[in-house]
């Protein structure tokens, strides 16, 4: 496959355009057997296209005790615009000769697993967008978790970029905005049974009507991660 650095930098370009604020393109061959899609489907794709837009810090501010009615909102409308872009995106890439199938950026298949149709974390880890952190989200450098992710499979030949190297080094500022205590020292002692439950929680008190939180996310701050905030 020849690379084609053209195609990169126009399709970067165009889904600048539409708002969004990450890119990048990741190898998905060594994970495309996970994604709960038909074989013959994702057998087609050897690229993922990793698309981002940051939160409002604004919003993420009336997220103290638990999720908000404006958070809710404020989500929904991020994924929609997401979607979106995903949508044109796709088009763009098959209007020049390739394949392209966007994939929802909040769409549970699998509820028992919590399995989406593939995961946009480990997408946007492998397309270089962040680090996987000890509050089991892509942390950014410059975001930290304050972003919302979204997925293009492919075979468009666009040269991939590589998993950044970065980790949550001596932040720990989520695992005290943490309600359910499912953060822990280490991303592989994060417990996601407790999390999930808390946002089941959440949803019963009629707070939200989505399983969301925000509160780790809220205290995921990227660059001026140091800088309290509660």
């Amino acid at each position: 496959m020849t690379l084609d650095a053209d195609c990169r930098e126009s399709l970067r370009a165009y889904v600048f355009g539409l708002g969004i604020d990450l890119f990048g393109v990741a190898d998905v061959t060594v994970v495309r057997d996970e994604f709960l899609l038909d074989p013959a489907l994702r057998g087609q794709f050897d690229r993922g296209v990793s698309l981002g837009k940051r939160l409002a810090g604004s919003v993420l501010d009336d997220v103290r005790e638990g999720p908000t009615a404006l958070y809710m909102h404020h989500y929904r409308q991020v994924n929609f615009l997401l979607d979106r872009a995903a949508l044109l995106a796709a088009g763009f890439i098959q209007d020049r000769g390739y394949r392209a199938v966007p994939i929802a950026a909040s769409q549970i298949i699998d509820w028992e697993r919590q399995r989406a149709h593939v995961s946009h974390k480990k997408i946007g880890q492998l397309a270089g967008i962040g680090w996987l952190g000890r509050n089991n989200l892509l942390v950014n450098p410059d975001y930290g978790a304050q972003f919302r992710l979204v997925t293009i499979l492919t075979d468009m030949p666009l040269k991939t970029d590589s998993p950044l190297a970065g980790d949550c080094e001596e932040c720990a500022g989520c695992l005290s905005a943490c309600p359910a205590s499912a953060i822990k020292a280490t991303r592989a002692a994060f417990d996601h049974q407790a999390c999930f439950e808390k946002l089941k929680e959440f949803r019963r008190s009629g707070r939200v009507s989505q399983f969301i939180c925000g509160l780790c996310v809220r205290a995921c701050r990227g660059r001026s991660r140091l800088e309290p905030r509660f």
